[in-house]
């Protein structure tokens, strides 16, 4: 094992390093959410991950999202946070995408090939599809839920969706899981803390994104530690 996974060794044991290794994971957005949970798979020896985004740093961006610096405004997510995960992890298999996620390339995207799919967009068409896409697959995925407009950390949690609350975008994404026959059988990062409604703001709808809510610099990190735990996890324990 290479001497950087020392640590990780002691507590994973050689056999889950081996099952880290070689794993296969889809992250698909790197924003605050999914930035931070791809690192963390990165720095757990997670060996084979492919990375999707097509945004480029805003200075917006800087109060929650890793890859978020003054130096890094105007460069792509996809080239800061992959150069990123290949300084941690020189022996990665890594794929990068740099694509928005339309609705119908997430049925394209998602195939058996991988063992987990990581849903960290914040849109909610594509973000819908790429659900859709990992259940019909047979691929097993966990879907971020809204962060925004929050602020107690220890009401985040990891549930199935039918047993969220309090969350617009996790009842919105219910809602139309219903239409085809999805009800439950999606896990979710979600916070049970009621929403500021006086933090969202609307916009343009460009990148099917139609508004935000106001985000603070530790929860969209935290929901990201929440989803890597769950694969990593599952990754080790899995036979």
């Amino acid at each position: 094992m290479a001497e950087w996974t020392e640590r990780a060794e002691l507590l994973f044991k050689k056999e889950g390093l081996e099952k880290l290794q070689n794993a296969k994971v889809l992250v698909v957005g790197l924003g605050g959410v999914g930035s931070f949970a791809a690192e963390f798979l990165a720095r757990a020896g997670v060996g084979n991950m492919t990375i999707v985004d097509g945004d480029v740093v805003d200075i917006t961006n800087i109060n929650r999202q890793l890859p978020a610096l003054h130096s890094t405004v105007g460069q792509p997510k996809i080239t800061i946070v992959g150069d990123r995960l290949m300084d941690i992890n020189p022996e990665l298999q890594l794929t990068r995408i740099q694509e928005f996620l339309s609705p119908e390339r997430a049925f394209e995207l998602v195939s058996p090939e991988f063992d987990y799919v990581l849903d960290c967009i914040d849109s909610v068409t594509p973000k819908l599809n790429l659900i859709i896409a990992a259940k019909r697959k047979g691929v097993k995925v966990i879907s971020s839920m809204g962060a925004g407009g929050k602020m107690e950390a220890a009401k985040v949690k990891v549930s199935d969706i039918s047993k969220t609350e309090n969350c617009f975008l996790a009842r919105t994404i219910k809602r139309r899981l219903k239409e085809v026959k999805i009800d439950k059988g999606v896990k979710v990062v979600f916070s049970s803390e009621i929403q500021d409604e006086s933090s969202l703001k609307t916009t343009d709808g460009k990148n099917f994104k139609k508004s935000f809510y106001g985000t603070n610099s530790y929860m969209p990190g935290l929901f990201g530690l929440y989803a890597a735990e769950t694969v990593i996890r599952y990754l080790l324990n899995r036979e």
